[in-house]
């Protein structure tokens, strides 16, 4: 990609309204752009680090064995109101067509895969089953604020499962947590498992996957010996008292954001719409039914939190919109030009590496230089008069630069 061609470039200033790192950095480093509060446009740079994202959640999803579908944003009000989730669930956004029929617009899907996968479970051989989406949410938030990390519409991708135990639930329960983890760790996040109210979902506790960041909306109470954590509402110890499960350290108190989910359902929506298979005795049984989301733009938001400096966003190999970005200086002249291009060809064509080439020709040094660190590229590749037959290496993350061929760029790469 040309950054001369590039729709949604960086901003001189941030938005006055941002007042998060995330909202801050995304919007001035030309990723989103806020069309009103907790509603974002995604612009390429910020598409490609969502599909990135998505990707390494949607691979983790297929190594469990769960199939992917595409469920409809706009649900039938009956279904909701079998459920009870028409009354009582006060952030689904409700709307009535033209000849008065109700809907509700998904703020969840437990009201469309239910009956989405009845007709496809007759006996326990049928199960466990297990289906996601990745796909829009709409939630009437009171307060959308945090930037992306809490919007009226936000990408994610939710898994539901189906199991003939609770037994067998919660050993599914455990490979998706695996599987959580891994997913967190490709992404550059440490995540700590907390327990926590099931809110809306359910009366029993939920898991919930939690960074830590000042930007978040929960505090947690943890322990650093070991992998106890609690959401401070639902805790019957408090900051600085002994660890409850290993006895050793005392308990610190944090600030943190949600990327990730755990609900047990138990048998609600299996019996709200009355879905049933036969045992192994012959006897008709409810399924017990999981819930597993994770926030994918809320997640984009939370690795900007964590991975930035004074100068912008420092992003993750595995979720950076390019791998490369390529600046040429001194572009008057034509040798220097060629050079550039060369080494645009070589490492898009030869090296099947993605590649942001700020190609402006009238632009200062300076200003390229402070746009690459706001954009946030983890390899950065200068050419100009001074690198005669090399080109500039440098490391977003470091602060020093070597002068190498275009062979050793290859191997560091």
């Amino acid at each position: 990609m040309r950054y001369s061609k590039l729709f949604g470039k960086t901003l001189r200033q941030p938005p006055k309204d941002a007042t998060t790192v995330n909202h801050r950095l995304l919007s001035q480093a030309g990723y989103v752009e806020q069309l009103m509060a907790g509603v974002y446009t995604y612009l390429p740079l910020g598409l490609r680090v969502l599909r990135n994202i998505e990707q390494i959640v949607r691979e983790g999803m297929n190594e469990l064995g769960a199939s992917e579908v595409l469920m409809p944003i706009l649900h039938p009000s009956a279904n909701w109101k079998l459920s009870k989730g028409w009354e009582n669930i006060d952030v689904l956004f409700k709307v009535k067509s033209r000849t008065d029929k109700e809907y509700a617009v998904g703020q969840s899907e437990e009201e469309v895969v239910t009956p989405l996968v009845k007709s496809r479970i007759q006996n326990y051989k049928d199960l466990p089953l297990a289906v996601y989406q990745i796909h829009w949410k709409y939630r009437d938030e009171l307060r959308s604020k945090s930037g992306i990390l809490r919007g009226i519409e936000f990408l994610m991708k939710d898994l539901y499962s189906f199991h003939e135990s609770q037994e067998d639930f919660d050993r599914y329960y455990q490979k998706v947590k695996e599987a959580y983890l891994k997913i967190f760790a490709k992404l550059g996040l440490t995540v700590k498992v907390t327990e926590a109210s099931g809110g809306s979902f359910t009366e029993k506790i939920s898991y919930e996957f939690m960074v830590l960041t000042d930007a978040g909306e929960d505090d947690i109470l943890y322990c650093d010996d070991c992998n106890f954590c609690v959401n401070v509402e639902i805790a019957k110890v408090k900051e600085g008292e002994s660890c409850p499960t290993c006895k050793k350290g005392a308990l610190k108190k944090s600030r943190a954001s949600e990327a990730g989910n755990v609900f047990d359902l138990g048998q609600k929506y299996s019996k709200d719409f009355d879905v049933t298979f036969t045992d192994k005795e012959g006897k008709k049984q409810y399924p017990v039914m999981g819930c597993y989301g994770i926030g994918i733009s809320r997640v984009m938001g939370i690795i900007v939190e964590k991975h930035n400096d004074e100068k912008g966003i420092i992003w993750p190999e595995s979720v950076t919109p390019f791998k490369v970005h390529l600046i040429g200086l001194d572009l008057q002249d034509e040798e220097i030009r060629k050079k550039c291009n060369d080494a645009y060809r070589i490492l898009n064509t030869e090296y099947c590496v993605p590649v942001l080439f700020d190609d402006r020709p009238d632009t200062r040094a300076g200003e390229k230089f402070a746009d690459a660190d706001l954009i946030g590229i983890p390899h950065r590749v200068i050419v100009s008069k001074k690198t005669g037959d090399k080109i500039e290496y440098k490391k977003r993350s470091e602060s020093g630069s070597k002068l190498i061929t275009m062979g050793e760029l290859k191997e560091l790469l």
